[in-house]
């Protein structure tokens, strides 16, 4: 959900220069031409500038392994995304293969994903952990491949402003009791224009970041277990909304977002003392302000006062999936299916020029990243993957609306805008709504 960076020159004169080279073949899905190879349409967004290097690199690599498929490779720049991938699918000319990190329910159930059971080896698909089925497949038939698994709340600290208002700089907060303690403390030794932090304050920001959040306080998400109704008016979510008021009330966050929730350039330039982001954030700190690196503190994020041992993250990620249109969909299969399926060490380079900051989907790509010389000098590896990840939870299955209605109701109450009973009210409403719609009770998981 992240990705802020610039595009690379190397990619861009990459895919102009294959796109001169292959016109004819459209922006959309590929095809094969009139010397056999089969042309792929691959698209990706903008993510950070190393992982646009291994993008560029991978495909460039299966190019060079065989002459059979030909993938173009398309950086996509994250904010014109949507839109153009919109205009793509109503025009017909989706490309074949990309990447994709919303629920798949929407995309399956409009019919917009191949399936892959029948185009990727079982045994290769019977190699995702865990974690990563649920984001993956429906009912057993898989319409995603993952590339990673990253939590998506964490919380980071600089330690420097934890000492200065005399806390320990070693040990972040546990509960949220204990983080508003400690915002209380540090407060006061803040200077201008600085703040204790920097957490989500948007509706959409919410919607996705604080689902964990939401079954740490209620156990529960945003639906009932048939999907028949909302299950959000309870003490839990009333306590989740009243805490994230405290913040705003007290003048702990700032009422105009320093930076955006995936960025880290609030915490890298030390306004805030603790920040409130995805795993990933870690990786641009490490490149971007190393002089901040030393200085900053990860951990799980706070949890409920009765969490009862729920975690308070989503696991987030970024699949690969083959367009349903595809005519080419085994040769895009058999282009995934090698990135991804096949040897570890072509997806080594990859975790660890992110800094170890996100989870492979493999354990056999796990070994390899963990066996590689510079996971020695990452000790925050070894907090994201046992403390955090264990307790995370996948990102909700039901339709995006759902969540947005949630994500509404929070910013509502934070800011005044609304008594959490008429939030919840007007949530409850627009989720009844998406059910009635979607006819949810029929689409509900049934394990």
């Amino acid at each position: 959900m992240h990705k802020r960076n610039s595009r690379l020159l190397l990619v861009v004169a990459a895919a102009a220069a294959a796109g001169m080279a292959l016109a004819g073949c459209g922006a959309g899905g590929g095809d094969a031409g009139d010397d056999g190879v089969a042309t792929i349409q691959f698209w990706h967004r903008t993510f950070t500038p190393v992982e646009n290097e291994w993008y560029a690199g991978i495909v460039k690599q299966f190019n060079e392994s065989q002459d059979e498929i030909k993938v173009v490779d398309t950086e996509v720049p994250a904010d014109a995304w949507d839109q153009k991938m919109k205009s793509a699918q109503a025009a017909g000319k989706a490309p074949d293969i990309y990447t994709f990190s919303a629920s798949i329910t929407d995309a399956v159930n409009a019919g917009q994903l191949h399936e892959l059971n029948d185009l990727v080896p079982q045994d290769k698909l019977e190699e995702i952990i865990e974690p990563a089925q649920p984001i993956s497949q429906i009912d057993d038939k898989y319409y995603a491949y993952p590339l990673l698994l990253e939590p998506q709340t964490v919380l980071f600290w600089n330690k420097d402003l934890l000492s200065a208002a005399g806390l320990d700089p070693e040990t972040g907060p546990t509960t949220w009791d204990e983080m508003l303690d400690m915002c209380a403390a540090i407060k006061p030794t803040l200077a201008e224009g600085q703040y204790c932090i920097s957490p989500a304050s948007d509706a959409v920001t919410f919607a996705w970041s604080s689902v964990g959040q939401q079954y740490n306080f209620a156990g529960h998400t945003a639906l009932n277990d048939d999907w028949t109704a909302p299950d959000i008016d309870d003490p839990g979510y009333r306590e989740l909304m009243a805490n994230y008021k405290t913040l705003w009330d007290e003048g702990y966050m700032p009422q105009q977002a320093l930076d955006v929730y995936v960025g880290g350039k609030d915490f890298g330039e030390e306004k805030v003392a603790f920040k409130v982001s995805g795993s990933w954030m870690m990786s641009e700190i490490g490149s971007d302000y190393s002089d901040v690196l030393p200085k900053t503190g990860i951990g799980p994020f706070p949890n409920a006062a009765d969490a009862d041992g729920r975690g308070a993250s989503t696991l987030g990620n970024f699949r690969w999936v083959i367009d349903a249109k595809s005519k080419n969909a085994q040769a895009a299969a058999d282009f995934l299916t090698w990135a991804l399926a096949g040897d570890p060490e072509l997806l080594v380079p990859f975790f660890v020029d992110t800094q170890f900051t996100k989870v492979p989907v493999r354990e056999s790509v796990q070994e390899a990243v963990s066996a590689d010389e510079a996971s020695a000098n990452a000790p925050w590896s070894s907090i994201v993957m046992n403390d955090i990840v264990p307790t995370a939870i996948p990102e909700p299955t039901y339709p995006w609306d759902v969540s947005l209605a949630v994500g509404t109701a929070m910013e509502s109450v934070m800011k005044g805008a609304a008594s959490a009973d008429d939030a919840i009210k007007t949530a409850e409403d627009a989720i009844n709504t998406v059910i009635q719609r979607d006819d949810l009770p029929s689409k509900a998981p049934t394990s």
